[in-house]
């Protein structure tokens, strides 16, 4: 078993994945410079794979809901399938969220790949406690409801990690635990924080928040075209942190590969999603980042120093979702001389002939981006005359027959009007409703689980 907690030696952590459906093709050269790394550098080496936000997390409950096996991420297996042996040779950890909904079968799922590959059997382990639909806030909450509740996740902090690291787990499976306790996890591991060491693990945590997102921070999110140009963006590496004993950390990205990293890049990444700079509040730290320092070391070599910690907070947050009817929607073209007028017109007609529901009428490319549900930022707008429109119409409803309606009565505008409609995409699906709440953190007990195909070792 190769060793991992060696606070004299340098951490090492990689992102494979900042969101559910990244590429696939990130992971293997940023694992590549991490073997290097352990080579030359010696220390331990982690790779992450960051692929959960509320959305998915919604979308792998009605998965799980539909099949017991499914819920968690779906290109689970083409991430890891292209860097599990190099990973298990060289003894670089794999930390995810990529249990989703259903981190048990995401543990059966990496067993039978690594079987597959003729790999030496992993030891998975399986963090659990973020699950807390029993709980009794969260069933006192969902009685005011007329809707089935579906899920409700608490977002967990590091320590389950820690400890799976620390009892020799190769691969760690999260469901949903907060994007920064993927790196501190790894971090709490090595270098044997105290819990209340609050600079050092809000300097890791705000290391985690840059790699969190992948490309974003190497150039990906940053690119504009003649205002901040990057090189070879086709082929963007994915970050690496090299983090110190006090939290401190240097980020890179393997050689050969493109975008950059430089303080502007970091910079925006550091305030990505952040509310208040003195006070980023996770379930193990409050993070103040108001005097951290951005320093370019050299070429895609910047360092992030200087982040101060304070005690974390008492609650966790939780998302709780429940049935919530279906969403349809429909597109379609419309192109040439009064493109604009017909698709206006396209709109007109299905208010008129779907009076049960509220559309929501986009325009894209003349008006799609605004929260207005209502339409009075496009009924505002008079028509420009513009000759290549795409009409989007989309609706919700609790019956599932009234809101397929839409779905056929775009379809039908093939024929029955307007002129010259074309490219009809339409879709239906059901619908979950979220809801945020808060539970005291001593309510809501994480712990991991190392996966057998049989049974398991409870750890706590």
């Amino acid at each position: 078993m190769f060793e991992f907690q060696n606070p004299t030696q340098p951490l090492r952590i990689g992102c494979g994945a900042g969101f559910s459906g990244d590429r696939t093709d990130a992971a293997a050269p940023v694992v590549q410079d991490l073997v290097n790394g352990l080579q030359t550098l010696g220390g331990s080496a982690v790779l992450l794979f960051e692929t959960l936000a509320e959305r998915t997390l919604a979308l792998a409950q009605l998965a799980r809901v539909a099949n017991p096996l499914a819920g968690y991420e779906p290109l689970l297996l083409d991430y890891l399938r292209p860097v599990l042996a190099n990973c298990l040779t060289h003894g670089i950890r794999i930390v995810g969220n990529f249990g989703a909904a259903n981190p048990l079968a995401a543990a059966q799922a990496i067993a039978e790949l690594a079987r597959g590959l003729n790999l030496r059997a992993p030891r998975i382990a399986v963090v659990s406690g973020d699950d807390v639909r029993s709980h009794p806030d969260v069933l006192a909450l969902a009685q005011s409801w007329s809707c089935p509740l579906v899920s409700a996740n608490a977002y967990l902090g590091a320590q389950a990690i820690a400890n799976a690291l620390n009892a020799g787990a190769d691969i760690v499976v999260c469901g949903r635990v907060a994007d920064p306790a993927l790196t501190l996890g790894p971090a709490l591991a090595h270098f044997a924080w105290a819990l209340d060491d609050w600079d050092a693990l809000a300097g890791a945590t705000m290391a985690g928040h840059l790699l969190e997102c992948g490309a974003q921070v190497t150039g990906g999110y940053y690119a504009d075209p003649g205002f901040k140009d990057l090189p070879d963006l086709a082929h963007v590496g994915f970050p690496i942190a090299r983090i110190e004993a006090d939290g401190s950390c240097t980020l890179t990205k393997p050689p050969g590969t493109g975008g950059r990293i430089d303080t502007h890049t970091v910079k925006e990444q550091l305030l990505y999603e952040i509310d208040n700079p003195a006070a980023y509040i996770t379930p193990d730290v409050v993070a103040d980042i108001t005097a951290a320092r951005v320093t370019e070391l050299g070429p895609d070599c910047v360092r992030l120093s200087g982040i101060q910690g304070h005690p974390g907070p008492t609650h966790l947050k939780v998302n709780v979702c429940h049935e919530n009817g279906w969403f349809a929607e429909g597109e379609i073209s419309y192109a040439g001389p009064r493109a604009e007028g017909r698709a206006r017109l396209a709109a007109d007609l299905l208010r008129t002939r779907l009076p049960l529901l509220s559309l929501r009428v986009d325009l894209i490319g003349v008006s799609s981006i605004w929260a207005d549900d209502a339409g009075a930022v496009l009924s505002a707008l008079p028509d420009a005359g513009h000759t290549d429109v795409r009409l989007r119409i989309a609706a919700t409803h609790e019956d599932k027959a009234v809101a397929e309606q839409l779905v056929r009565e775009v379809n039908a505008l093939y024929t029955c009007g307007p002129a010259g409609g074309g490219g009809v995409r339409t879709g239906l699906r059901p619908r979950l409703g979220l809801v945020s709440c808060l539970l005291p953190q001593a309510s809501v007990p994480s712990r991991f689980d190392m996966w057998q195909p049989e049974t398991k070792e409870e750890n706590t």
